[in-house]
């Protein structure tokens, strides 16, 4: 994914003002609803202010008056720097905690009543998949060599941690290294490629109604990841059929292939474990203790990278118009509220991510934070309510086109009107 080795419309009101940066957290404690769906979108204005409605900011489409190397100069050198002990000690930290939930789990539910057992096997597995989530993170960052100054290491604890969340990971890494490579290409991009009107299914104006919105959404987050894996739904268009498992997928270049095989291997290494432990202690068990939190892992995985790519201020490019800084600019920091730091700010500084993706992410915030001024109105950051925001973007961002009477007509923007 790394934009520097190739390296989810008219929308016209919304109480947004997304160029404008975040207010300091309260010290006060928040709610549990603010905690699971984020701050709402706190922002650096006054109160007053933020209650009234105005126009969506959309991110500039002209070429930026600056360059990388421009917004480089802003970050303190140290930012770019890879620890081997403190990389691992957030792996350490995250099992720590997965570990814990675990013995919890596996000592304890079992003896609750079975009205009481059910619930506490719903939060296990709502928790459980949010520490695993950090955990895919660490592996992402693995895939975008910020864990280590070493490739092999950064392979080899990418490989474990992926193949045990059943992701392949030289798969993932050479197809999102090149969702890196063309963020914001209509032509190129690997994932979220959104369509433009003529390509609209004849049923999307049948499902563009609250109850179809839900069953998009359920369907997209418990189907989405495997469906984008196996059959490349919603990634890139290819002339042949493409399928993260296939070593001769037209995803991959020949010199990548072999590593494809590797992929494989830890993925028919991990299921056939889970095989043994299905029938050892019983499929029920399995699904209780892996399966849920796996669940809810691929709920997010689609969720975040939904949100930080599709938003009615996003522009899409053809090749007419497309070039690397804009599509890397075309993306948008969301905040889950205490959920960025169970993610290891994956949600709240992506932007920074897709500028420089070999840049730890320990490091991420404080360089967030020095290049909004350089970025001005191309950085965009969006409060909204997790929640509200996903049946937001559903239902207005549909499909995109070009604005009618202007002259930049590779330039795209969402639209709803069916």
């Amino acid at each position: 994914m790394s934009g520097e080795n190739r390296t989810s419309s008219p929308f016209r009101t919304a109480p947004l003002l997304l160029s404008l940066p975040k207010q300091e957290r309260q010290t006060s404690p928040p709610s549990l609803g603010r905690l699971i769906m984020g701050a709402g979108g706190r922002m650096s204005v006054p109160p007053v202010e933020t209650k009234a409605k105005s126009e969506v900011q959309r991110v500039p489409h002209t070429k930026p008056p600056f360059t990388l190397g421009d917004i480089k100069k802003a970050i303190p050198p140290h930012c770019f720097k890879r620890s081997i002990p403190r990389s691992f000690s957030y792996v350490v930290y995250d099992l720590v905690i997965a570990s814990l939930f675990y013995y919890v789990a596996t000592n304890y539910i079992h003896q609750l009543p079975h009205p009481l057992s059910y619930l506490a096997w719903t939060l296990y597995g709502i928790c459980q998949g949010c520490i695993l989530t950090g955990v895919w993170v660490i592996a992402h960052e693995c895939g975008h060599h910020a864990f280590s100054d070493y490739q092999w290491l950064d392979d080899t604890v990418g490989l474990i941690l992926h193949s045990f969340l059943l992701v392949p990971f030289f798969s993932w890494k050479y197809s999102h290294r090149r969702h890196h490579s063309n963020t914001g290409s209509l032509e190129r991009d690997e994932v979220f490629v959104p369509k433009v009107k003529t390509g609209v299914s004849w049923a999307a104006k049948y499902m563009n109604n609250p109850p179809g919105r839900v069953i998009t959404l359920v369907v997209q987050l418990t189907l989405g990841w495997p469906l984008y894996l196996m059959f490349n739904v919603s990634g890139r268009p290819y002339d042949r059929f493409a399928c993260h498992f296939d070593p001769n997928s037209p995803i991959y270049s020949d010199r990548e292939r072999a590593q494809i095989f590797l992929s494989d291997a830890g993925i028919l290494a991990v299921t056939y474990g889970l095989y043994r432990l299905s029938v050892a202690k019983g499929l029920t068990w399995v699904l209780c203790v892996y399966g849920g939190p796996l669940l809810v892992v691929n709920g997010f995985l689609v969720l975040i990278t939904f949100l930080q790519h599709t938003h009615p201020s996003l522009p899409h490019y053809d090749s007419s118009e497309w070039d690397w800084l804009r599509g890397a600019l075309s993306t948008v920091d969301r905040d889950y509220g205490i959920l960025n730091t169970v993610f290891h700010n994956i949600t709240d500084t992506h932007v920074a991510h897709h500028l420089f993706s070999t840049m730890p992410h320990y490091h991420a915030m404080e360089a967030t934070k020095v290049i909004k001024p350089v970025l001005g109105k191309y950085y965009q950051f969006d409060g909204t309510p997790v929640f509200k925001a996903m049946f937001r973007e559903v239902k207005e961002c549909i499909y995109v086109e070009p604005d009618e009477g202007e002259e930049s007509k590779g330039v795209f923007w969402y639209n709803n009107k069916l």
